[in-house]
């Protein structure tokens, strides 16, 4: 039977041999891994010793530059796709700096580095990927969680009810929380579906007489078609536009409640 130290030197040996190291003549190293990206095509990692010791493992800003001819990167700045884009970033301790992937590492990190910068760039390509469904969840579950630790979660309702409604069923809010006089009724809106769907339900209530106020927080106010923007915010009594304004939620949502 084989011994683990065995199969651990094995290993090692395989991948030793499938990264090396090419010294370029502006005195930085180009480090090819067994990283590469759907097509075939190797990272872009680059070594760059630092003055005090230590190196600067970049990709020259050449990961971005190559998503950028298939993809809108602009998204990555926006909405649902920032927070998990500053989320990889942080999570790997990898510092951008205008669409430059860095890490600084000290000489016996340079291994665990490599392999942690290699991680962050698959991450970082993987958001291509994400499709629509997938980004609305996760805003919604980002929403969910922002109001849960602002009001607490036994005062949230999800998926709200109006009382003493006709069809109450078909009329739901995403959230609800309880104010002084009357319910503060919120929407997460997503997409034009989204907002068409919350401006229906906002004026059947206003309709019947139920009395509330209403909060909409956009994932993204400007990809919102004009007409349907235009009707919501006839509806609503207030409106963020995106949950990254995190303080307008917070100060708005508390003056509807008072």
């Amino acid at each position: 039977m084989t011994s683990l130290a065995s199969l651990e030197k094995e290993v090692c040996k395989a991948l030793c041999a499938d990264i090396s190291f090419h010294h370029l003549d502006d005195g930085s190293i180009f480090v090819s891994t067994p990283f590469t990206f759907p097509d075939g095509d190797v990272y872009s990692i680059y070594l760059k010793p630092l003055p005090l010791g230590g190196f600067r493992i970049s990709d020259s800003g050449l990961t971005m530059m190559r998503l950028s001819y298939e993809n809108d990167v602009s998204k990555f700045t926006e909405g649902i796709r920032e927070s998990i884009f500053n989320q990889i970033l942080s999570e790997m301790s990898v510092s951008n700096n205008n669409g430059e992937f860095y890490l600084e590492v000290s000489a016996n990190e340079l291994t665990n580095g490599i392999f942690t910068f290699g991680q962050a760039i698959t991450r970082i390509n993987d958001l291509t990927f994400l499709n629509r469904v997938q980004i609305e969840s996760a805003f919604m579950e980002d929403l969910k969680t922002f109001l849960e630790n602002l009001v607490g979660r036994d005062r949230l309702i999800e998926d709200y009810i109006p009382m003493n409604v006709p069809d109450a069923e078909n009329y739901k809010s995403d959230f609800a929380v309880r104010g002084n006089s009357m319910p503060v009724l919120i929407w997460g809106i997503s997409n034009a579906v989204k907002a068409r769907l919350a401006t229906i339900v906002m004026q059947h209530l206003q309709k019947k007489n139920f009395l509330f106020k209403s909060l909409v927080v956009y994932s993204d106010m400007s990809t919102i078609p004009r007409s349907d923007l235009a009707r919501l915010t006839s509806a609503a009594n207030d409106q963020v536009p995106s949950l990254n304004d995190k303080e307008p939620i917070e100060r708005k949502l508390r003056l509807a409640l008072a």
